[in-house]
């Protein structure tokens, strides 16, 4: 048999470089043999959140590993056929749920298969993007790449006991090239959630953002929920959609600070088409596309240029990176495998 080697200590070294070889190994079936495997952070290796992403791929593509195990820097993967299940899964910590939607939703989607799945874990971790992130920033983007899933939060998750649970449905979608050029809307929604905080003190830091965004002139849509957990905590989304854009901003608060730690001038200052962590996002999919995506971004981050090389590494997708007066355009030549379809 033969493996396709990856460095995975190459760009940002992290769990996104493994996230983005699994998920492309099963749409492609190409066996890959993963070295180095966050080798240069304070805890190398596998974590359970990477494992709880394997295991679950392991199932739904009749997958082989070797080195699936927390700690381990080395693992061979080798996918086998891709079925539609129903799933009930527990990461066991606080691990983030969104960075394991981020493997299942692609390779489910594009392989045209279905998936129930009942997850346990982190639903609002540092580090990851938030579920509503995720229901909201992350659906609308891939719904405009023809990748159609849903997500009902049934609970909560916060650090450090994590014990909230969704239910994710995915459904066969027609891979669409897009552009994502230039933000057009001045109409924001602000989601927040919290638990086990006084309601008063979250009313008023939203209010505060509330009024920073009416200042430059955003049109203001809040919603704030008091939604139980196991911990307290509390999330925050500022996001704007329209058909030329995507951009979110997504923060958990600082209970030494007593507040959200929110980079709002970055959120208003983006007027273009997708922010920097949605970036990296759209690569897995734009590279399986029939045509050229093309997106608009502020920074080229580390996990952006992480996901462009293992992605072009796999499917062989051609891309370029150009320089804007206000950030970077990116275009991704998509390979349209037949034999993925």
């Amino acid at each position: 048999m033969e493996f396709l080697k990856i460095n995975a200590s190459h760009g940002e070294g992290g769990g996104q470089i493994v996230r983005s070889a699994i998920t492309l190994s099963c749409i492609t079936n190409q066996p890959i043999h993963l070295e180095n495997i966050r080798k240069n952070r304070k805890v190398s290796g596998l974590r359970p959140q990477h494992i709880t992403s394997i295991r679950i791929l392991q199932k739904i593509a009749n997958a082989k590993t070797i080195g699936a195990e927390i700690g381990s820097t080395e693992l061979k993967f080798i996918p086998g056929k891709i079925e539609s299940l129903k799933l009930n899964e527990d990461v066991g910590t606080a691990g983030s749920i969104s960075l394991i939607l981020q493997v299942l939703i692609p390779v489910i989607a594009i392989t045209q298969n279905k998936i129930e799945l009942t997850i346990k874990g982190g639903t609002d971790v540092l580090w990851s993007p938030s579920i509503d992130y995720t229901n909201n920033v992350l659906k609308e983007a891939y719904a405009k790449m023809g990748i159609k899933f849903s997500v009902e939060l049934y609970k909560r998750g916060y650090y450090p006991k994590g014990g909230g649970e969704i239910k994710l449905h995915v459904s066969p979608s027609n891979l669409k090239s897009m552009s994502f050029l230039q933000r057009k809307t001045n109409l924001v929604k602000v989601i927040c959630t919290f638990s086990k905080l006084s309601i008063n003190k979250i009313e008023k830091l939203v209010f505060n953002i509330e009024n920073k965004l009416t200042k430059k002139n955003f049109i203001v849509e809040t919603e704030i929920k008091n939604e139980d957990a196991i911990d307290s905590g509390a999330s925050l989304l500022l996001c704007s959609l329209d058909n030329n854009s995507v951009i979110g901003i997504d923060s958990l608060f600082d209970k030494k600070s007593q507040n959200f730690n929110i980079n709002f001038d970055k959120f208003v200052s983006n007027s273009l088409g997708v922010d920097e962590n949605l970036a990296d996002m759209l690569v897995v999919p734009a590279s399986l596309g029939s045509k050229k995506t093309v997106f608009h971004v502020k920074k080229i981050s580390k996990h952006l240029e992480t996901n462009l090389f293992v992605t072009s590494k796999i499917t062989g997708c051609k891309y370029g990176i150009g320089r804007l007066n206000d950030g970077f355009e990116v275009i991704i030549e998509g390979v349209s495998n037949s034999s993925i379809k």
